[in-house]
């Protein structure tokens, strides 16, 4: 059974994943991203793969929260995640910090590295 993750945490996952790796990444390939995750936890897992709710239309899926929090980058490349304000318990600093990536289990990592095979491909398909 898979876990339940933030939607921020797995975008991080990709950004991160994406620019090690050189590739262009902005808040429309998050969303495919997100949406190809999702397909596969649900077929995998029979449970999201996200705490947030998900948007689907017709033609469009989105995460609102994530989308929302990329949405000033519009289609420039994203470099880092976005932030999240953390206030350690018992203290009165608050503190601005990317969102970090998750603890994936062994069979969530080789489904998300799926997800992102699947994502090149579906890439490579368009560039020709």
């Amino acid at each position: 059974m898979g876990n339940v993750y933030s939607a921020h945490n797995v975008a991080s996952y990709f950004i991160y994943e994406l620019n090690e790796s050189h590739e262009f990444v902005n808040n429309i390939s998050i969303q495919s991203l997100l949406s190809i995750v999702e397909k596969k936890w649900l077929q995998t897992f029979g449970h999201t793969a996200f705490k947030e709710s998900v948007n689907t239309e017709e033609k469009s899926y989105a995460v609102k929260e994530v989308f929302e929090s990329y949405q000033a980058y519009g289609t420039s490349h994203i470099s880092l995640p976005a932030t999240e304000y953390y206030l350690k318990y018992g203290t009165f600093q608050l503190v601005e910090r990317t969102y970090s990536v998750p603890n994936f289990t062994r069979e969530e990592e080789i489904l998300v590295q799926v997800a992102l095979a699947h994502y090149r491909y579906l890439l490579l398909t368009k560039a020709s």
